[in-house]
């Protein structure tokens, strides 16, 4: 799955250079995460580096982006190849 950016973040710019391939940018009112550059960090890290930086806890799984981890490994290759 993805990972989205709810309507809690307070654009405190920490999540964004931690993204490994770019997903992250600020959106009008608060930050958005590309779902289709999102690999929750799989490939890079153990971890979504966001999740773990972010000082409000509002990066939720994407319940309309769902992916298994195989997915992800996939995107992960298609992005870093490119």
């Amino acid at each position: 799955m993805a990972l989205m950016i709810t309507d809690e973040c307070i654009n405190c710019d920490v999540c964004e250079p931690e993204c490994p391939n770019g997903a992250i940018s600020p959106g009008e009112e608060i930050y958005v995460i590309d779902p289709n550059l999102c690999t929750e960090c799989v490939g890079h890290y153990d971890e979504p580096q966001c999740q773990q930086v972010c000082p409000v806890d509002c990066i939720p799984l994407d319940p309309e982006h769902e992916e298994t981890r195989d997915q992800l490994m996939e995107k992960y290759h298609i992005i870093t190849v490119a």
